[in-house]
């Protein structure tokens, strides 16, 4: 099982959205998006890296991907982003059943929910609380079909600790989660991981394969 720290940034205390990214490929601790677990039916890996730290009330991450293949089709929040190019951001706090999703394309539309399993006691988050989810995509927000060719392309969001159920005042020791790469709909689609999911087929939905995320 992978683990990593979130690190408290001051610097990301108060600070535009649009200029957290830099913030994080300095200060961040860095990973990479990259275990094939599914390799024989979906060979196909884009090179997706993340930098990730937290401010005194938010986390935030800066996604950067390289690959074939580019669709954002979908431009409104809770539309099935993972049918584009898509990461994903996946969550448990300490003593909680259920977990957390946090996708999104590479335009920044966002979906996102609480639940117990895939398709059980889910629990979509509200408009106002998407809206509290900060994106900045380095392709901006326009919805266009799939291209082809090879693309490189970045995604900053800012997820406040308290739409998670976490006290910024009394943060756990850890949660656990684990990040994804996918693009289901698109001529290359691909399932990749940032901690190993052990499944016959494709299924970010498992908690029990999350990694250690420390604060």
């Amino acid at each position: 099982m992978k683990s990593l720290v979130i690190r408290f940034t001051e610097a990301l205390n108060d600070i535009d959205i649009e200029s957290a990214g830099d913030i994080l490929d300095t200060f961040g601790e860095a990973s990479n998006i990259e275990i094939l677990n599914w390799k024989a039916e979906y060979p196909y890996r884009p090179i997706t890296l993340f930098n990730i730290a937290r401010s005194s009330d938010s986390i935030f991450i800066k996604y950067s991907v390289r690959g074939s293949m580019l669709r954002a089709i979908y431009s409104n929040d809770q539309d099935p982003v993972n049918e584009d190019s898509c990461v994903e951001f996946f969550c448990q706090v300490p003593n909680s059943d259920k977990y957390m999703n946090f996708e999104f394309n590479c335009i920044g539309t966002c979906k996102a929910s609480k639940r117990l399993a895939r398709n059980s006691d889910v629990t979509p988050y509200s408009k106002e609380e998407l809206s509290m989810i900060k994106r900045y995509p380095s392709l901006g927000r326009r919805a266009f079909k799939e291209m082809e060719g090879m693309f490189e392309w970045e995604l900053t969001v800012k997820i406040p600790l308290r739409i998670m159920g976490i006290d910024p005042n009394n943060l756990p020791e850890k949660i656990r989660g684990n990040f994804y790469k996918c693009a289901d709909g698109t001529d290359s689609p691909h399932y990749v991981t940032w901690n190993p999911v052990q499944t016959p087929k494709p299924d970010f939905h498992r908690p029990e394969f999350f990694g250690d995320l420390y604060f």
